[in-house]
């Protein structure tokens, strides 16, 4: 799902990442600034060394590295065991291995030390959806969906609007989805969940029009259909009586997917007709 954990920075390998620990630590050896105050040693270099410990963490994490991970936010929690971001990088650890309380406490943690990390919310919304504890994924999501700074508002309506179809609440979801075409018209798993909402409804001229909008993304953005799109073809394309788009999408579907349950429903309506 696209509003799953949200990386940081670009992937590295275990390489690259080791080599940037050394430069890292060297870096901070070599350009920690003291100043005394009344008899006080004061270190001005903490601050930065846990945010680029949090930092090189969540580059490990990236490249699915669960140690050197966890070794890098341990040192930044060491350096300030307050920082909200080192708890919502743990938490997205355990949650890698499998560790979900584990996971649920740490995620817990940053967002008490930090009301205001939409990051970790975020991140914490994705791992309820996944265990679909649907309310509390919302309530998260529609917190971080109030914060306009946040770089990834529209995945987040995206988000917002798939927990509320999970929680049977359509208008809601149609306003989320509507809200993340409004923010980034290159969506695409909205206009198909649009297009699934207003079918559902028998909307059927709005339904098309949503559908075709995923299909015109999808193939500029080159991506191939999903099991879900390809129903919702035949299902949509279907009423308005288009025989060929049919075909085309039961051909796919029919190849590439006949484990799926989308093509189970496919063979019941087949059946019912």
């Amino acid at each position: 799902m696209l509003f799953l954990e949200l990386g940081f920075g670009k992937l590295l390998s275990k390489k690259l990442a080791s080599v940037l620990a050394v430069l890292l630590i060297s870096s901070m050896l070599s350009s920690c600034v003291t100043s005394t105050t009344g008899g006080f040693m004061v270190d001005a270099s903490k601050e930065r060394a846990a945010s680029d410990y949090i930092q090189l963490a969540l580059a490990y994490l990236d490249n699915n590295d669960m140690p050197g991970a966890r070794r890098h936010v341990n040192n930044a929690l060491d350096i300030d065991n307050r920082i909200s971001d080192g708890y919502m990088v743990l938490a997205m650890v355990f949650q890698r291995e499998g560790d979900l309380d584990l996971a649920d406490s740490n995620f817990l943690r940053a967002i008490s030390l930090d009301q205001d990390n939409s990051r970790a919310r975020n991140n914490y919304a994705a791992m309820l959806f996944s265990q679909e504890r649907f309310r509390e994924s919302y309530e998260q999501l529609e917190r971080v969906a109030s914060d306009t700074s946040y770089e990834g508002r529209s995945l987040v309506f995206e988000g917002l609007g798939r927990s509320a179809l999970r929680l049977g609440r359509q208008e809601d979801a149609k306003a989320a989805f509507q809200r993340a075409l409004q923010l980034n018209e290159n969506l695409f798993i909205a206009p198909l969940e649009l297009a699934l909402v207003y079918f559902d409804q028998e909307d059927y001229p709005l339904a098309r029009q949503y559908y075709q909008t995923y299909l015109t993304t999808i193939a500029f953005l080159q991506l191939p259909y999903t099991p879900r799109a390809l129903l919702a073809g035949i299902q949509i394309e279907g009423y308005f009586q288009n025989a060929e788009l049919v075909e085309n999408f039961s051909l796919v579907l029919t190849t590439l997917y006949p484990t799926s349950p989308e093509f189970q429903t496919f063979q019941r309506l087949s059946d019912d007709n």
